[in-house]
């Protein structure tokens, strides 16, 4: 597997990877061993800040502090990494919160890196994934959940864009006279691959069941209206993810997130969508696969975030 250069070859950074449903952190070495690991899910019961404190305590207090180095974030989005703060749109709370700052407090002197949760399963992937995962020159990754989120990696540097905000694949739009999407626009993929849309898209066909798992069991046991939802998906997402190779010639895509969770039902459809549609010749080398690292994968992610030379970040004292 591939080590990123490191300023902190013989110490242990911290990862944190924020997404819409929980909140994890893990102290892990440069060669990607997680020496500690925490995860809490976020509820309403409880502010972010306190559960991002508690978890990030969970982990630092297992950790010799002489040997704890720089942190690595990822969160869902939007986010801006020149201020420090992120956006996250299933955290209502948090709306250009200072988690740079907030990290540099409890952690005083360490470099904090930020980018997007979608952007760390991707660097987590081609860092520690699949050993194909690490040849591909040109990567994309996608976290299809509560929201679709994306993030590249260039020859193993995260392509991050000029705001932070460089993939974000799920407001690609699919279909232009789809359903308005909270971004404000209408139609993009996200309204059609989320899962939130995919069963708020069965209900209104009479499905009755409670949510996207329940959804991804009933499309398995062969019900229409869910096979049906999983279809739909599959279509958008290979329309986004052949737009995005077309303009970047990407070698893979690496699916992450709940609804993915959903194994064959999912990308037995979007394999088959990605290779009828592939026009171009060069399209029809993208490999479409599942993260094989799980939910650590953004974690790993993050950490490679810290790991990278030059280390970067702000850093407060």
């Amino acid at each position: 597997m591939r080590t990123p250069r490191s300023p902190y070859a013989d110490r242990i950074v911290l990862a944190v990877d924020i997404g819409g449903t929980k909140f994890a952190a893990a102290a892990v070495e440069a060669d990607g061993t997680m020496a500690a690991r925490a995860e809490v899910p976020l509820d309403g019961g409880r502010s972010a800040e306190a559960v991002l404190a508690e978890v990030v305590d969970r982990v630092i207090r297992r950790v010799p502090r002489d040997r704890l180095g720089g942190i690595g974030v990822g969160s869902a989005g939007p986010l801006d990494p020149d201020k420090g703060t992120v956006s996250p749109v299933n955290i209502p709370s948090w709306r250009n919160f200072p988690l740079v700052d907030e990290l540099g407090r409890m952690l005083p002197g360490r470099p904090v890196r930020l980018a997007g949760d979608a952007q760390c399963m991707a660097l987590g992937e081609w860092w520690r994934g699949r050993p194909e995962g690490g040849g591909a020159r040109a990567m994309l990754g996608v976290v299809v959940s509560t929201g679709v989120g994306g993030g590249f990696v260039f020859d193993g540097v995260p392509y991050l864009g000029p705001t932070g905000n460089a993939g974000h694949i799920g407001h690609i739009v699919a279909d232009p006279g789809g359903e308005p999407c909270p971004c404000g626009a209408s139609g993009c993929v996200e309204t059609l691959a989320s899962g939130p849309s995919m069963v708020r898209w069965a209900r209104s066909l009479g499905w009755n069941g409670a949510d996207a798992r329940e959804l991804a069991v009933a499309a398995a046991a062969g019900e229409e209206v869910a096979r049906r939802a999983f279809q739909r998906a599959a279509d958008a997402l290979a329309t986004a993810f052949l737009t995005a190779a077309a303009l970047f010639d990407l070698d893979h895509v690496v699916v992450g997130g709940g609804v993915a969770a959903a194994g064959a039902v999912l990308f037995d459809p979007l394999r088959q969508a990605v290779a009828r549609n592939a026009g171009l010749g060069f399209l029809g080398r993208l490999r479409v696969d599942p993260t094989s690292l799980g939910r650590d994968a953004g974690l790993l992610g993050a950490a490679a975030l810290a790991l990278l030379e030059p280390p970067g970040g702000r850093t407060e004292a």
